[in-house]
C-alpha cells in the first residue's frame, strides 16, 4: 500500500499560492502519479547552495510526504537544510516565481535561489 511510505509531517510547507501553481503545473504538463515534487539542495550558486524544485520520481534515500494533495519527495540528508522552510509562489510586478523562506539560511543571494547555512 502506497500510503505506508508516507511520513507523517513534511519538513517544508507550501503556501496557498504555491499549492495553486503546482496543481496548475501538474494539470498543464500532465504529470503522472508516479512523479512527485522534489525539494532539495545542491552545491552551487552565489551563496554556496542552491534549491532544487521540480517534478521527479522517487529515488533510494528519499522520504515521501503528502501536502494538500501534492506528493513531495526529499532526500533524507537534505532535511537538515530545509526543515521549517516555506515555499511560496509570487505573481506580481516585482517578483514572479517560486520563493523560499528558509529559517536555516544564514545568508542568501539577492535573487533568493541560493543560500548558505
Amino acid at each position: 500500500m502506497a500510503s505506508e511510505n508516507l511520513t507523517a509531517a513534511a519538513p517544508v510547507t507550501l503556501t496557498e499560492g504555491a499549492l495553486n501553481e503546482l496543481k496548475k503545473l501538474i494539470d498543464q504538463q500532465e504529470i503522472g502519479p508516479d512523479f512527485g515534487l522534489r525539494v532539495g539542495v545542491e552545491g552551487g550558486g552565489c551563496s554556496g547552495m542552491s534549491y532544487i524544485l521540480g517534478f521527479d520520481q522517487k529515488k533510494d534515500g528519499d522520504s515521501e510526504y503528502e501536502v494538500e494533495g501534492i506528493r513531495l519527495l526529499m532526500n533524507k540528508a537534505h532535511g537538515l537544510y530545509l526543515a521549517g522552510m516555506e515555499i511560496d509562489f509570487k505573481n506580481g510586478l516585482d517578483a514572479r516565481g517560486f520563493t523560499f523562506n528558509n529559517p536555516n539560511a544564514t545568508s542568501t543571494c539577492g535573487c533568493g535561489s541560493s543560500f548558505s547555512a
